[in-house]
């Protein structure tokens, strides 16, 4: 089981997605610089069941087009059975996370996915020298360009 933060909507993690943002505790990468460090105790938040999971996706479908995970993937079952559900009720998935190579298992489940550890010297995906990638996996290209602003 997985402990998160409530959900939120956000609509700049995604490129063109109204995305429901679950962010999934105890995370063991521990990105100097890192905007969420309470997402590293994985004690911290409340726990994400599959009954309150699945309100929160009835609750916002029809408004949001993605589910999106910052975190999980250290439990991939879990993560799996959450993606598959949202996608059976029709969203699009995406992982946000700070490792290079993420399980093929979980890769197949996702729309999208951001990878590599946050580094204050080059900075996010907004950053043209960032170390992340962010990949539309549908189309299967990187897309960090959509996040740089001109």
């Amino acid at each position: 089981m997985f402990n998160s933060l409530p959900a939120q909507v956000v609509m700049q993690e995604v490129p063109g997605e109204i995305s429901l943002l679950f962010s999934i505790t105890g995370c063991d990468v521990g990105c100097r610089g890192c905007h969420s460090t309470e997402l590293w105790n994985e004690e911290y938040g409340e726990p994400l069941n599959e009954e309150r999971y699945s309100n929160y996706l009835n609750q916002y479908h029809g408004f949001v087009s993605c589910i999106l995970f910052f975190g999980g993937e250290w439990q991939p079952k879990v993560l799996i059975g959450y993606l598959v559900i949202a996608k059976k009720m029709g969203f699009k998935t995406c992982l946000y996370t700070g490792r290079e190579h993420v399980d093929a298992e979980i890769r197949a489940q996702l729309d999208f996915l951001k990878t590599g550890e946050f580094d204050d010297q080059v900075g996010g995906l907004d950053s043209p020298d960032t170390n992340q990638k962010f990949y539309d996996l549908a189309q299967n290209k990187i897309i960090n360009y959509k996040f740089i602003k001109d």
